[in-house]
């Protein structure tokens, strides 16, 4: 090699290191994540994509979970904020509970990313289109359904929330493009956990079992009344059932062993938790962001999930490469703000 070849590359090796120290002296230090339920799947697979992310950046994460209590929440968030953390990621308990913190962590030059759910005055939010994402869900369903089934659902809601409440309005809408007849049976709260679902789908199938469709805001939901069904000792023939999060192994293993549980709406938690990190440090450095910042979503069905996922019995492994090929919309077709009008 002669001089000014090995002199380009030693320039270049220079700027290269010069550019690694640049966007290292960038990176925020610490980032503190409160989470709204660490217990649930989803929530311990946003922090696993998070950690993840953090640790491919260098980043310092410290993980604090709310467990569903809005004062927990709001304290863990002046614990980091007090401690120094340089961003703050929420995953709100409640859209109304974070609306004062959001204010104070302004007020000390806190950036904070929302995951999830959009809370007023938010500066940018994480999330999937959840109506595009119901939707794509009900016109996968009618799909399956339009020869065998009339459509009458039993929905597993939440409407504490506009994100979930906007999952069942999809849903309903997405199905009718294919069955019109379709109705919503029971439209239930089954408060997004597989007890309160199955309390709720079992007192609604006792007055009324007319139904085909279960369709749930997320896997606790579908799953919850899916037993419910089941342990009113009703066949699985003649019945669909539809999943929304593809949050852990729960849904894996209800579309491999349950016959009903045929389409899964897919949120891929790890990958909503990766974007938040890089929504906090695009935040700390001032970068202008979205309000909304789209994760991906796709329709499984069948063994569709093996697209996404390795799971070898005991463990799930997401696909990065398969993940981050789905292109997010641009722009969601509805929001909250669609349900206020």
């Amino acid at each position: 090699m002669n001089w000014s070849k090995s002199m380009l590359f030693a320039s270049a090796a220079v700027l290269a290191l010069s550019a690694a120290a640049a966007h290292a002296e960038n990176m925020p230090k610490r980032i503190g994540y409160v989470t709204n339920y660490a217990t649930h799947e989803w929530y311990q697979n946003v922090i696993k994509g998070m950690q993840s992310r953090a640790k491919e950046l260098g980043i310092e994460l410290e993980v604090q979970d709310a467990n569903l209590d809005v004062a927990k929440e709001v304290s863990a968030a002046e614990d980091f904020m007090a401690k120094g953390v340089d961003v703050l990621i929420i995953t709100p308990v409640n859209e109304e509970g974070v609306v004062p913190l959001l204010r104070q962590a302004k007020s000390n030059n806190v950036p904070v990313v929302l995951e999830g759910n959009p809370v007023k005055g938010m500066t940018t939010m994480v999330a999937i289109c959840d109506y595009d994402t119901g939707y794509t869900a009900g016109v996968e369903a009618g799909k399956y359904a339009k020869e065998k089934l009339e459509g009458k659902v039993m929905n597993v809601g939440l409407p504490l929330l506009s994100a979930t409440v906007l999952r069942s309005q999809g849903f309903m809408d997405g199905l009718k493009t294919i069955i019109p007849d379709a109705v919503m049976v029971h439209d239930l709260d089954g408060g997004g956990n597989p007890d309160r679902a199955l309390e709720v789908s079992s007192a609604a199938l006792a007055k009324n079992a007319d139904i085909n469709i279960i369709y749930g805001i997320n896997d606790s939901s579908s799953l919850g009344g899916l037993q419910a069904w089941k342990a009113a000792g009703k066949s699985q023939d003649g019945l669909l059932t539809v999943g929304t999060g593809g949050e852990g192994l729960a849904f894996i293993n209800a579309m491999q062993n349950e016959p009903s549980y045929r389409i899964e709406a897919a949120m891929f938690p790890e990958k909503e938790g990766y974007t938040a990190i890089d929504a906090a440090v695009k935040l700390f450095n001032g970068e202008e962001v979205p309000e909304h910042i789209v994760s991906p979503t796709a329709p499984m069905n069948g063994d569709d999930w093996k697209k996404f996922y390795d799971y070898d019995g005991t463990t799930r492994k997401i696909k990065w490469d398969a993940v981050n090929a789905l292109q997010p919309p641009e722009k969601c077709m509805k929001t909250s703000a669609d349900l206020k009008k």
